[in-house]
Parts: C-alpha cells; structure tokens; sequence
C-alpha cells in the first residue's frame, strides 16, 4: 500500500528545499503540477512512499 502526501509552494527554491527534506524521510516525488493564481505562481508536489 502507497501513502501520499501534497505540499504547495511558491517558488523553485522552496520546491528543492521541500523535496531534498521528504527524501530524507523516504518520500519519492511522484508528480509536480504548476498555477498561476493572482497572487503568483504554486506549485504542488505529490510525494508518495510505501505505508
């Protein structure tokens, strides 16, 4: 069974930043998905890793 985990960011750097630490925990990115909303830009990570 797969667990799976969504973080919002704002910017590349944060995405890194909040990738490079998931992995440490064993979490795999499974898919980015990039918006545009009138405050910016988000991009959500989907993390996945077995339960």
């Amino acid at each position: 069974m797969k667990t799976y985990k969504i973080l919002t960011v704002k910017n590349p750097e944060d995405a890194e930043s909040a990738m490079n630490e998931m992995a440490r925990q064993g979490w795999a990115v499974k898919a980015v998905t990039h918006w545009e909303t009138i405050s910016g830009h988000r991009l959500m990570v989907t993390f996945e890793k077995d339960a």
